[in-house]
């Protein structure tokens, strides 16, 4: 529309579609903010039905706590806990809410409220929170974490949502922007910026949240006891059959059956024998939740018979449970048994834990032998290979029938795989501000790798685009590798290489070849 020469009446027309693109704009822009604001009423409406919802089911608990302070008495606190914690927020939020409405002559006129400059200017100083915008998260997070601390341990799917429903981002309280995947202050990401509407909704949203965390407790609270007693979490399975050990290729026979193991499934006492020996409570069982822990031993070789009775209490009266079970008990195996605790490899430059032993042979009178093995106590050994790529350990013991018995197993050799450079622990590539990158620590680190080795860094190379590489000594950026940082443009690539590492309790091994990381400025 603006090439060449035009007439008054083409310049007319061209003037006329573009108030038109600005008018189908302006009505597009109410309609958002109409939206938002019949959200808000909606929420608020919502969250009327739901306090009414929640007296009830507070009232509920306060008429079980008066009939059974024992057993609802506890809860009832903390009931009284969360809807204390509950009002309070809400309150909070709803004082806010006020502030933002107050200059609005009609608070049902949501399609005037565009404007963000009312929380703008209240939580927001340039990059920085004012103390209205720090009050304003810490009683977000204060809420949260207070309720979780308040909840029982077995409530923990709704410590879960709590949590969820009130997070404020990451670790460090930042979100990542869809449009450029920058992360932001949480807080600048929900509510710098926006129109007032979509603010208010905001709030109200958060509001109806509360409503929604204190029905949830209160509910959880009030049926929690019905709800433990009958849940399968209280239950686990149980195998019976008709003897303890069957051949090779003999049918089983035998049942997977259920039993509640909660406290409220103790017996009062049993009456056990053993091969026809009583068993005594302390020295031979204990009384536990679901059933008897047997402290019994295995005894000699053959089938053993356990008889009696455990005996519960219900209804004020004694029911007995019968008891019939047998077990058998067959001689230890006469082969030896090595394992690396760490796969069957072991690693050069690696203290490698092993543990050695052969069966019916006490751990004293058996011996291994290899390069680089070391006996620590009893049945656990330390390998520390040397050169090859094979190393054979060869166990070896007495059996009490004077048979000696000599077993060898062989464990490949390897070399600790290639270290990753890491710029604050995120190894490859990252994203952070300039800022970020001057303070970090450049690492070193094994991903995957089977043992936690604590790998230093003493060196490195920095190169920042169209500036010469500068050697660093030590793991952070010197004087000069800041100088030229600070001379890198918004979206450029750092390259960090060239780093030398060491394992700090084993500087003598010489680690492969460190891979590089490359940093993106994000400002």
């Amino acid at each position: 529309m603006a090439g060449g020469k035009q007439t008054p009446r083409q310049k007319m027309i061209n003037l006329m579609y573009l108030i038109f693109i600005a008018m189908l704009a302006l009505n597009m822009s109410k309609e958002v903010l109409a939206a938002f604001g019949l959200m808000n009423a909606k929420l608020e409406t919502s969250n009327v039905k739901a306090d009414a919802n929640n007296l009830a089911y507070f009232e509920g608990l306060e008429t079980k706590a008066s009939e059974d302070a024992i057993k609802y008495g506890p809860l009832f606190e903390k009931a009284q806990t969360v809807k204390q914690l509950s009002q309070e927020y809400y309150k909070y939020l709803e004082e806010l809410k006020k502030g933002m409405l107050a200059d609005q002559e009609d608070p049902n006129n949501y399609v005037v409220m565009d404007k963000s400059d009312y929380l703008d200017n209240l939580f927001f100083k340039g990059d920085n929170l004012k103390p209205e915008g720090q009050e304003f998260l810490s009683n977000l997070t204060n809420y949260r974490e207070k309720i979780v601390a308040a909840l029982p341990e077995n409530m923990g799917e709704i410590k879960g949502a709590v949590q969820t429903r009130f997070e404020t981002g990451d670790k460090d309280g930042k979100v990542e922007r869809i449009r450029d995947k920058v992360k932001v202050d949480w807080i600048n990401y929900h509510f710098e910026g926006y129109p007032l509407v979509a603010s208010l909704t905001k709030v109200t949203q958060l509001q109806a949240d509360i409503k929604a965390t204190e029905q949830e407790v209160l509910k959880g609270l009030l049926e929690g006891n019905l709800t433990e007693a009958v849940s399968l979490k209280n239950f686990s399975t149980l195998l019976e059959q008709e003897k303890s050990v069957f051949y090779s290729g003999e049918k089983f026979q035998g049942s997977i059956v259920v039993g509640k193991t909660d406290k409220t499934a103790k017996p009062e006492k049993a009456n056990l024998t053993l091969d026809g020996r009583e068993l005594k409570e302390g020295r031979d069982y204990e009384l536990e939740a679901g059933g008897v822990k047997l402290l019994i031993s295995a005894g000699a070789a053959g089938d053993h018979e356990l008889k009696g009775e455990l005996v519960y209490m219900q209804d004020g009266n004694e029911v007995p449970v019968e008891v019939k079970n047998t077990f058998s008990t067959i001689n230890k195996p006469n082969a030896a048994v090595i394992a690396a605790d760490k796969m069957n490899v072991v690693y050069r430059g690696v203290s490698n834990p092993m543990t050695i032993s052969i069966p019916g042979i006490p751990d004293n009178k058996v011996t291994a032998s290899a390069p680089g093995l070391t006996r620590r106590a009893g049945s656990k050994y330390v390998m520390n290979p040397g050169k090859g790529r094979e190393v054979t350990i060869s166990a070896s013991g007495v059996l009490p029938d004077g048979q000696r018995i000599s077993t060898p197993a062989t464990f490949r050799i390897k070399d600790i795989p290639r270290p990753g450079g890491t710029v604050r622990g995120e190894a490859g590539s990252a994203k952070m501000p300039r800022k970020n990158l001057e303070i970090s620590t450049i690492g070193a680190m094994l991903e995957d790798f089977d043992f936690d080795l604590n790998l230093a860094v003493s060196g490195f190379k920095f190169k920042v685009p169209g500036q010469p590489t500068i050697v660093v000594n030590g793991n952070k950026l010197n004087g000069r590798a800041k100088s030229a940082l600070k001379r890198a443009k918004r979206g450029e690539a750092v390259q960090i290489f060239d780093i030398k590492a060491y394992i700090s309790n084993n500087k003598t091994y010489k680690l492969k070849k460190v891979s590089p990381v490359v940093v993106e400025l994000t400002n």
